[in-house]
């Protein structure tokens, strides 16, 4: 009887073999050798699903994403305004190991994405999305008379972004363990100054 494989399954194994060197090395350290003996494959048994190394990056930065927004939607879910924000901001912040393991993926992926178009076109998809949802919840905050301040939302939208991916950097550089209490301890007192 022939084996049944899981082929969504086998790409999600491989994607977080790759999140885990990309973790301990870098980008340049994830070869699809090392990526295959971390998944527990052969190398061969790659290329059906990850022709190129690159092939395989783009679908762990797309992977990122999706994980990062499925969080979000579970997160947010009932919540409005700057609770929303707030939920939202700690699934994107690096407040434990899983999240500094994204920004340690996303950070190279960036790079990349500054002479690639189509990669840049994922950033730029996932960013949209954080976007327009914090629009959203910075409306329900001012309308709910939560938000007061007289800075257009499009510029508190920016200024929370920019914590955001900050922090992301921070973190890949510095770790979890000595960002932690500050980050959270940052969007509260930006969302308090509201």
């Amino acid at each position: 009887m022939p084996k049944i494989v899981d082929h969504d399954q086998r790409r999600l194994e491989l994607v977080d073999a790759t999140w885990r060197i990309i973790a301990r090395r870098g980008m340049e350290g994830a070869t699809m050798r090392d990526i295959a003996v971390e998944a527990g494959f052969s190398n061969g048994a790659l290329k059906p699903y990850f022709p190129t190394k690159d092939d395989l990056l783009t679908f762990a930065f797309r992977h990122v994403f999706n994980r990062t927004n499925q969080r979000i939607a579970l997160s947010t879910f009932n919540r409005t305004g700057t609770t929303a924000i707030r939920a939202l901001g700690l699934e994107v912040l690096p407040v434990d190991e899983e999240k500094v393991s994204e920004a340690r993926i996303v950070i190279p992926f960036w790079q990349k994405a500054i002479t690639d178009s189509h990669k840049m076109a994922i950033h730029r998809e996932s960013m949209a999305q954080w976007r327009l949802a914090l629009m959203r919840h910075l409306g329900e905050a001012r309308q709910a008379g939560v938000v007061t301040t007289g800075v257009p939302d499009d510029v508190i939208r920016e200024q929370l972004m920019n914590l955001f991916l900050g922090a992301q950097i921070t973190a890949a550089l510095t770790g979890p363990e000595e960002n932690l209490p500050s980050y959270i301890h940052q969007l509260d007192g930006f969302l308090t100054n509201l």
